[in-house]
């Protein structure tokens, strides 16, 4: 069954569930063998930031009283896509909490999309890392095409690591 789910904008009182949410999608990945995500790679300041900046935001989605995921939606990516203009909006973060119903992460970037495009923008982008090649299929299969790779993305730590870019026209 897929899921039926309602979404609002995070505030300052959701912090604590949006760590919890990208810590145990970073265990999950890290059990399934996917060097990725770290428990503890994003805490309360950072979703505290994005939610006061304005420059991106950051939705829950819901089933039933339930929080069940979340994902991030930016106006601009340079690190990933360089200086571009206003055309798209850009996908982070699209977390699902475990053992909820098949669908919810597809119904979640169906959501962000329909908000991106509502803000009038035509393109929804994204990036995956190279070295997961499930995620890629995930997000082909979801109407998305690689236009790009960029092989040194830089992460918090200074670190590099490749990047599959990935836009869905919205119209």
């Amino acid at each position: 069954m897929t899921a039926q789910l309602t979404f609002r904008g995070a505030d300052d009182g959701d912090t604590a569930t949006l760590v919890g949410l990208y810590d145990d999608a970073a265990r999950w990945m890290l059990d399934h063998g996917i060097d990725q995500w770290k428990p503890g790679g994003k805490d309360a300041d950072h979703f505290r930031r994005l939610i006061a900046s304005g420059a991106e935001e950051v939705w829950l989605a819901h089933d039933g009283d339930e929080v069940v995921g979340a994902y991030e939606v930016w106006w601009d990516d340079e690190a990933a896509w360089g200086v571009r203009p206003p055309d798209a909006g850009y996908v982070h973060r699209l977390m699902t909490r475990r053992g909820t119903r098949p669908g919810t992460g597809r119904a979640m970037l169906a959501a962000a999309e329909r908000r991106i495009a509502a803000a009038g923008r035509g393109l929804c982008r994204l990036d995956c890392m190279t070295t997961v090649p499930r995620l890629r299929t995930y997000y082909e299969e979801a109407g998305y095409t690689a236009v790009g790779e960029l092989p040194g993305k830089v992460a918090a730590d200074g670190s590099l690591y490749g990047v599959v870019l990935m836009e869905k026209p919205l119209r």
